[in-house]
């Protein structure tokens, strides 16, 4: 192992279980060699012999013997000491940043014009991830997290700051955390509880790096954070029930992508261990929603057997007004748990068959509760107008049967991701990268804000957002309880080669602010971004 190159310290210890990724077990015995062991070599360790050839390029040596408060002394003669330290100190940064930067990522090259199967800002990516924002009225903020970096891009930081409604200034961004990966998949998504925790979920794409959960010391305050779990988990949609605790619906990739929950106590202190939701065919991307603080509900896609993730199709969904104790398809048929066929209770279209690609963007519900699911409709996952149109589709329950509306809205990337916002039983607003952008047919565009007065049957073009952008912006995410003036979050980028990323939000007219890229007091001022005679013009201030 060549050490010369990384820029963090070598830290050693023992996994207790496979999937807890806390260094929380017990070693006695540690020994670092300069040199390749042989085999005769490792026979002899083994049989737990010392002295001799094992001396040969021995460079540190720590045992239990040697265990001091702080440190561990090596046996060695001149070699370093080990300093002792949990794996929450190891970890958390609690750091202010002087600004907001969201990480620029690219997944899957694809020789051709278009670069990559998708790429672009992800400070807010991905559709998986829920929620990213959360507006607390006890203090009149809303609390936000992103993916941030530092002026390389060669890091994943989990940030977190808010927006103060009462002064319309922005706080300066909290590192929480260094995911030590550039992977936009290890995003943190943001939950408070009923006491005003601000509660962390860190991500990991896949098992190959660990999962965090952490909160903060003190209610409604992003200044200080601990850690609360440490595990696996990917694309995290946790969400807290007053008096219950969080109902965590997550990815967990063991044997596939299989859809899984867990919940906690009302503390967050004790967790269940994971249930399987459904894993059929190669597995899901899903996407929840809650409704009324009752309801949980899960829209999902499926993998067909051997075609590999870029392929997914048809729509399931599954509730649950229980806190996950028994789930049921639409109609209030109890499933059976966890889903093992593509054939199912909860199928809602199939589109295996036509063949088309489903993307998932948002679950919603109606007054009464019943689902609104805002999906995209692809001929295939490769950038291009080879696979146009890409229709943003609604799936409505309507009480009795299920609805296919199409909004006429076509963009042309099946990564184009906006929120659906169901303002009353017959309005709902659409805002999202709907208008072509600079890098075209790459994920992202304009955001535009689009209206149906009457429950998704017609849809209007209300008003253009952003304009003659210099790159295109991706990923727009409603918060939870969104406020009018924070209504809608999301980040830029260039499409097709690396770049900085800003990050932006709306108000409930589409009015859009950009958070202060460079900060020099604790809280300062959104810029407004103002769109006239087609140029993007930068002003300071709301």
């Amino acid at each position: 192992m060549n050490r010369s190159s990384l820029p963090y310290a070598l830290q050693i210890g023992a996994v207790p279980n496979f999937p807890d990724r806390m260094m929380r077990g017990e070693m006695e015995d540690i020994r670092i060699w300069n040199r390749a062991l042989t085999s005769g070599d490792v026979a002899a360790v083994y049989a737990q012999e010392i002295g001799g050839a094992l001396t040969n390029g021995l460079i540190a040596w720590w045992t239990a013997e040697h265990i001091g408060d702080a440190s561990l002394v090596s046996a060695v003669t001149g070699g370093p000491d080990a300093l002792r330290k949990d794996q929450a100190q190891l970890l958390l940064m609690n750091t202010k940043m002087d600004g907001f930067r969201g990480i620029w990522y690219y997944n899957q090259p694809s020789g051709d014009e278009y670069v990559y199967k998708y790429s672009g800002g992800m400070g807010t990516y991905c559709a998986k991830h829920i929620p990213f924002a959360w507006y607390a009225p006890e203090t009149n903020r809303t609390f936000f997290c992103y993916g941030g970096t530092d002026t390389n891009n060669s890091t994943l930081f989990h940030m977190v700051s808010y927006f103060d409604h009462a002064t319309g200034l922005v706080a300066k961004p909290t590192c929480v955390l260094d995911k030590r990966t550039d992977d936009a998949h290890d995003n943190p998504v943001i939950n408070l509880d009923d006491q005003g925790y601000v509660w962390i979920f860190s991500s990991s794409h896949g098992t190959a790096r660990p999962s965090y959960i952490s909160r903060s010391v003190r209610p409604y305050d992003i200044d200080q954070f601990q850690l609360m779990w440490s595990g696996n988990f990917s694309y995290p949609q946790p969400m807290y029930y007053p008096g219950k605790g969080f109902l965590f619906i997550h990815t967990w990739y063991v044997a596939g992508r299989g859809n899984y929950m867990m919940t906690s106590n009302p503390e967050g202190t004790v967790w269940t261990q994971r249930r399987e939701l459904a894993y059929f065919e190669d597995g899901h991307y899903q996407i929840s929603g809650v409704w009324d603080g009752v309801k949980t509900g899960i829209a999902f896609n499926m993998h067909p057997a051997g075609k590999g993730l870029n392929y997914r199709t048809n729509i399931y969904y599954m509730e649950s007004d229980d806190f996950g104790t028994t789930w049921r398809n639409v109609e209030g048929t109890i499933l059976d748990i966890p889903l093992k066929s593509k054939t199912n209770p909860a199928l809602v279209y199939e589109y295996e068959s036509w063949p088309r690609n489903v993307y998932i963007k948002d679950t919603r519900f109606d007054s009464q509760g019943r689902p609104i699911i805002l999906f995209v409709l692809s001929k295939g996952y490769e950038s291009g107008p080879v696979n146009d149109p890409r229709e943003w589709r609604i799936a409505r329950w309507t009480g009795t049967s299920w609805t296919n509306l199409f909004t006429g809205i076509v963009s042309d990337n099946n990564y184009d991701t906006g929120s659906l916002y169901i303002e009353s039983d017959t309005r709902w607003t659409i805002i999202g990268p709907t208008r072509g952008g600079p890098q075209a047919y790459n994920p992202g565009g304009e955001i535009a804000l689009w209206r149906t007065d009457d429950a998704g049957v017609t849809w209007r073009h209300v008003r253009e957002m952003t304009n003659r952008s210099a790159m295109n912006h991706t990923y727009v995410r409603r918060p939870v309880n969104a406020h009018p003036d924070f209504y809608g979050f999301w980040a830029d980028g260039h499409g097709r080669q690396p770049s900085e990323s800003r990050l932006y939000f709306c108000d409930k007219a589409g009015t859009v602010y950009r958070l202060p890229q460079a900060m020099t007091g604790d809280f300062a001022l959104p810029e407004r971004v103002h769109v006239t005679g087609g140029t993007v013009l930068i002003i300071g201030g709301r």
